[in-house]
């Protein structure tokens, strides 16, 4: 009876349906796993049909079963992409350490410490996770070792031909309360006598020492801004007389810089796409003139390491921008001579997996955050429906505008205005925040920094959702597409005027007025 009932579904008829849907066995007795997508589909139209429409409850059966193994699929899909983008990762690594291994021994050198060789042959630029650059630990402080050279001469023609430029090299050190510690200090844990305690603790303020001097900085600035424009020709010419300095900056702002005068004709840009992603070989230091939309943009340009970011306050409310411009100078000879304090901003890497996707090659990514990644429902008038996972553990699924996956760093953006709470910028961690969410329990969390988040857009949701990154380069993730997010192995160190905690609590009280309110008056009742 079922055979017979259901025989427009069997394989052999299956093309009667509907073109694209047809089911052939494979000849290892298993049903392609796309065929078997598609089939489902038309086993849900069958279903909506009238004439058949609750005929036999095997059919409703069979298409439960057929979304359940469709799921099962989905989830085999995305552990292939994450398994793949890992071990594509652990290449890149290995070919480094190839290289660095044979550039050191045609050097004739080693990797030491910091207290031998030549302080010249190395750059550091790494984060407390020392796997994920080839580091080279000394005792106090975190070092590595890669020597960064410009192979060709560059394609400006405004600059010197043949120049060969060394990036500047320098470590990172640990303080603790203002005093530099004598070793890196984690939590120590102690097992003694079956009790576990926790011996000491380490702020982890992270202070920044040159090895040898900077030798070219990159200017960032905000467009469309008369009094960015005249800080900037300004910020240049001093650099280029006082500290003797190779600059670089944009091609609109080159373009800019040759229209008020051909005196800024020694100013180097790039030519394409291509340039941009070595600008960390060349570049020591950048500088940003704006507000955190322009830190946004100089951490977008850099999909790898990231050089020390000073970012110079010209826009509105300004958490990441702790530098004044108007004692440029005071601030910048400060840093270029070192030592300074710097906060590591943790940045998100996201990757989409494509439920119609035929290889990993169809999917999009990595595309890295420093904010916030979004996902809503766009223009549609229907809830969002997001199935959520952590590390392969179901967390809850979101009925609402949509959800917030944000770093630390993004606490007091998007994040905030939506109900979620600030957190200090150097605390490592995914911020998950629900945007109007239709329950009255659904409150944000914090998740660690080393899970994986997994976000998928259900096949009987009733919309299709939106994600966007950083604000930008937004994306439609339709039904049975997925978002995967983990934290990146690149943060975005920016230099503190202070440190990193006085920082960041100066700039909640100044932005937002955080806790702002009249004092109690003294001159009132009091307890007996």
């Amino acid at each position: 009876m079922f055979k017979r009932e259901v025989g427009p579904m069997s394989p052999s008829n299956s093309t009667s349906t509907k073109g694209n849907a047809s089911v052939s066995p494979a000849e290892n007795g298993f049903i392609d796993s796309f065929s078997m997508l598609n089939s489902e589909k038309s086993v849900e139209e069958i279903i909506q049909q009238p004439l058949l429409h609750g005929i036999d409850d095997h059919l409703i059966e069979f298409s439960e079963a057929l979304r359940t193994v469709a799921k099962a699929l989905r989830r085999v899909t995305e552990g292939k992409a994450s398994a793949q983008a890992e071990a594509a990762e652990w290449k890149r690594k290995y070919e480094l350490e190839r290289q660095r291994n044979l550039q050191l021994e045609q050097n004739g050198g080693d990797c030491t410490d910091g207290r031998g060789g030549n302080p010249e042959d190395r750059t550091v630029i790494s984060d407390e996770n020392s796997d994920q650059c080839e580091l080279c630990c000394g005792k106090d402080d975190i070092s590595a070792q890669e020597v960064l050279r410009d192979g060709e001469p560059d394609s400006n023609p405004s600059s010197v031909p043949n120049k060969m430029m060394r990036k500047a090299s320098f470590k990172l050190s640990w303080y603790c309360k203002g005093e530099k510690c004598d070793r890196h200090k984690h939590d120590i844990v102690s097992f003694e006598k079956g009790n576990i305690t926790t011996a000491e603790r380490s702020s982890k303020q992270i202070s920044l020492k040159w090895e040898s001097p900077p030798q070219t900085v990159l200017i960032l600035t905000k467009p469309n801004s008369t009094s960015v424009r005249i800080l900037c020709l300004e910020m240049i010419r001093w650099l280029n007389e006082q500290k003797k300095l190779n600059i670089y900056v944009e091609p609109r702002v080159k373009s800019e810089l040759l229209t008020e005068s051909s005196y800024y004709s020694f100013v180097q840009t790039w030519q394409d796409d291509k340039d941009v992603l070595l600008l960390h070989t060349k570049v020591d230091l950048v500088v940003t003139l704006g507000g955190d939309g322009t830190v946004l943009w100089a951490a977008s340009m850099f999909k790898g390491p990231v050089p020390p970011i000073v970012p110079f306050s010209l826009g509105s409310l300004g958490f990441m921008t702790p530098f004044h411009s108007e004692h440029y100078r005071q601030y910048l000879s400060s840093i270029l001579c070192g030592p300074i304090s710097i906060t590591l901003r943790h940045r998100l890497q996201c990757h989409i997996i494509r439920d119609e996707a035929k290889s990993e090659y169809e999917n999009e990514g990595p595309m890295l955050v420093l904010n916030e990644v979004t996902i809503d429902r766009g223009i549609s008038s229907f809830l969002t429906n997001l199935e959520c996972y952590c590390d392969n553990s179901f967390v809850t699924c979101v009925q609402g505008d949509g959800l917030i996956l944000s770093t630390t760093s993004g606490s007091t953006a998007y994040s905030l205005a939506a109900g979620g709470s600030m957190v200090h910028p150097q605390v490592p961690g995914i911020l998950f925040t629900p945007i109007c969410p239709h329950s009255l329990s659904f409150r944000p969390l914090i998740l660690p920094e080393h899970v994986t988040v997994r976000v998928v857009v259900p096949p009987s949701s009733r919309c299709q959702a939106w994600v966007s990154f950083d604000g930008k380069g937004r994306k439609q993730l339709g039904p049975g597409d997925a978002l995967v997010c983990s934290m990146a192995p690149w943060p975005v160190p920016t230099a503190c005027q202070s440190d990193s905690t006085t920082d960041f609590l100066r700039s909640i009280h100044d932005g937002l007025h955080w806790n702002l309110r009249k004092t109690q008056s003294f001159d009132g009742p009091r307890d007996p």
